[in-house]
């Protein structure tokens, strides 16, 4: 039976994480002609990173052993990439030469990554789903 709520929560922290990937993205793509910030230059894109999120334990026999709980989001990072220059010298935010410093950010691989981190979340949901349905299974088998 642990195995199955361990499969629980794979999924669980699956569909957790890849809902704050599309959270990110979706800032990404709201934020695609943003040319000045809080902090004064251009919105620069963000990324989200994930790392396995294992438990170390000792057994019975006083040996480290490792469990697999599924991801977890090990950063939300800025990604390094140059800003575009554009060519706008009537936008506010023109230097004295007419171009414009617009965000690192790229809509079509935004959308990309969007599809991406989607099909991820309804991959975890229907592991979560069929695990739940064997759950069921089981419990009527055992009545």
């Amino acid at each position: 039976m642990n195995n199955i709520f361990n499969a629980l929560r794979i999924s669980a922290s699956g569909m957790s994480a890849e809902r704050l990937r599309m959270e990110v993205i979706s800032d990404n793509i709201a934020n695609v002609e943003t040319t000045r910030t809080p902090s004064g230059g251009p919105y620069v894109r963000r990324v989200v990173s994930f790392e396995e999120n294992l438990t170390k334990f000792l057994d019975k026999d006083n040996k480290y052993k490792q469990r697999f709980n599924g991801v977890k989001v090990s950063s939300i990072s800025k990604d390094p990439s140059p800003f575009k220059r554009v060519y706008d010298p009537s936008h506010p935010d023109a230097d004295k030469d007419g171009y414009v410093l617009m965000p690192n950010v790229n809509i079509l691989n935004e959308m990309i990554d969007l599809i991406t981190a989607s099909r991820a979340f309804e991959a975890n949901v229907t592991a979560f789903n069929t695990s739940k349905q064997m759950m069921m299974k089981a419990l009527e088998i055992g009545r």
